[in-house]
């Protein structure tokens, strides 16, 4: 019998021991033995969880417990758990966790102390699909030339809910509130920062990049209004919150922000709060995985998947599918260099000679433009809609530096990179 521990027995760990109980016989076969959980930790005992466990509030009371094989890290946050986890890992404990955020800022250290310790963390990126086995076994034949996903359920849901019934930013966020799709304080999630953790976890399996949330462009979705849905539209784009990562020589950019993207793509099809990742390989093409993202029985669904291969065959590859380096040479791109079309849109005062000094400022900074659209707003003021051919990110943040500055722009320009 394999015995685990569960820390932070909340929606998703509560699903998790409820799927090894009510799946018991079925696991028992794929995994080969009999699993089950021996205790939980919890914040306070006084919530009735219904699970016929031993409960907790000391993590560390399995985390050196001798009968504990697997202890699975449900709890959130970043220093904390990591504590638990190193100990973990120090007593030769298997470890599975959900943690994101964890293996955002200490994913190598954590593979540097697992060594020959399983360690796995499927439910860490989307959830129920299974997209870590799959870059890290299923297409490890290929060079990954680009990932490029819907890793945020939330925010797939309000862009959704905006383009289908036009309804406003504003109005979308306090009903996915009311749903329980954001949280009260929703900046976590709107402002791309669990789309950011997520990537960087993708991005060590596909390239071996050693990089932090505060090393890539992070952006989220907070200003995009019906204007700019209305322009998707009418030039047969998707608004929706993308997570890139693409190879360019010996370079790899990783930037997280909303993104105007070609109806035709499948990726642009994924709609509500479903994820989805499309993943390029230089031997087998484009292959994509959809499913929920987030969720109890989702999330807990890869959870127990990792606890039945622990099981099974006691996993002792590296925990990032590799042994450092990957891909010797392989470096950062610095976020000006990136190349990309964009979207623009800025309000004017609606007079003669405006539009003429923003296309003069463009030439200057070498942005060439493809479309152009004048739309009338209230006050006397126009916005116009701009989307240019390929441009430098250090260029556009220029340009866009200088036409805010002119004395007849109101606030400052909104920018939509293209895909």
């Amino acid at each position: 019998m394999l015995k685990i521990g569960v820390i932070g027995v909340g929606t998703v760990g509560t699903a998790v021991v409820r799927i090894l109980h009510d799946n018991k016989e079925m696991i028992t076969a794929r995994a080969g033995r009999e699993v089950m959980v021996k205790r939980g930790v919890v914040r306070s005992l006084q919530k009735d969880r219904g699970l016929d466990i031993a409960l907790s509030t000391d993590p560390y009371d399995f985390v050196n417990h001798p009968a504990i094989a697997i202890v699975v890290e449900l709890m959130g946050g970043v220093e904390g758990p990591f504590d638990i986890v190193k100990k973990a890992l120090e007593n030769g404990k298997a470890v599975v966790t959900a943690n994101k955020a964890l293996l955002a800022y200490h994913r190598y250290e954590l593979q540097e102390l697992a060594k020959e310790v399983p360690f796995e963390y499927e439910a860490s990126v989307a959830g129920g699909i299974p997209i870590i086995n799959a870059l890290r076994d299923g297409l490890s034949a290929n060079h990954i030339e680009s990932i490029v996903g819907i890793m945020n359920g939330t925010c797939n849901y309000m862009m959704t809910k905006m383009t289908e019934e036009g309804v406003d930013f504003d109005a979308i966020l306090k009903e996915s509130q009311e749903l329980g799709y954001a949280e009260a304080d929703p900046t976590f999630d709107i402002g791309g920062f669990d789309a950011a953790h997520k990537l960087l976890i993708l991005a060590s399996i596909a390239y071996g990049i050693d990089a932090k949330p505060e090393d890539i462009l992070i952006e989220g979705i907070e200003e995009v209004t019906q204007e700019d849905i209305a322009f998707a539209k009418e030039f047969g784009y998707a608004v929706k919150l993308l997570g890139i990562a693409k190879r360019d020589g010996d370079e790899v950019e990783l930037r997280v922000h909303a993104a105007l993207i070609s109806k035709e793509r499948m990726i642009a099809k994924i709609d509500g709060v479903m994820n989805g990742i499309s993943v390029v390989g230089d031997r087998v093409g484009e292959t994509l995985y959809y499913g929920p993202g987030a969720g109890g029985d989702a999330t807990a669904s890869a959870v127990v998947a990792n606890i039945i291969d622990i099981a099974r065959s006691g996993r002792h590859t590296a925990m990032l599918g590799y042994n450092k380096p990957l891909e010797n040479g392989l470096k950062l791109k610095s976020t000006d260099a990136i190349v990309t079309k964009y979207y623009l849109r800025i309000s004017v005062e609606d007079r003669p000679g405006v539009l003429a000094q923003i296309t003069k400022l463009f030439g200057e900074y070498t942005i060439s433009i493809e479309t152009m659209l004048q739309r009338p707003a209230s006050g006397g003021y126009a916005n116009l809609l701009f989307s240019t051919h390929e441009a430098k990110e250090g260029n556009m943040k220029e340009v866009l530096s200088a036409i805010e500055s002119l004395p007849f722009v109101s606030g400052r320009p909104v920018m939509i990179r293209i895909v």
